[in-house]
């Protein structure tokens, strides 16, 4: 994976999204909900093992920044304010590989403990 890098970084004019382009030609576009939920900080992540947390109600969550953080990765900041999120380029591949399957998984998550994917107030 280190011989991978971006060659487009773009976020969606509707903020919902990241497009990214590696430099093999293989390209995601990476929906925000899983990024924020899958966040790789500590916050969402825990400092060990079993600490992670299901964050619930990121359904409709955009995007508020992307910016470099050195040349192997970008910090993702959402309009939740949770900005904490350093997503490197080989964590980017694998939600664009992966998400779908990661993202069921968060699901299920979310319906063994009780919680939904709408912010508080919203029903769908």
């Amino acid at each position: 994976m280190s011989d991978l890098w971006p060659t487009e970084l773009r976020v969606s004019k509707d903020r919902r999204s990241l497009t990214i382009t590696f430099n093999d030609g293989v390209g995601f576009a990476i929906p925000a909900e899983t990024m924020r939920v899958l966040s790789p900080s500590a916050e969402v992540q825990g400092h060990g093992p079993g600490q992670k947390v299901t964050v619930p109600g990121k359904r409709l969550v955009g995007i508020a920044s992307a910016t470099p953080t050195g040349n192997y990765a970008v910090r993702i900041g959402f309009d939740d304010g949770h900005d904490t999120g350093i997503f490197t380029w080989a964590y980017l591949r694998e939600l664009g590989e992966q998400g779908q399957e990661l993202f069921a998984g968060y699901e299920r998550e979310l319906a063994e403990k009780g919680l939904t994917r709408d912010p508080p107030g919203v029903r769908r």
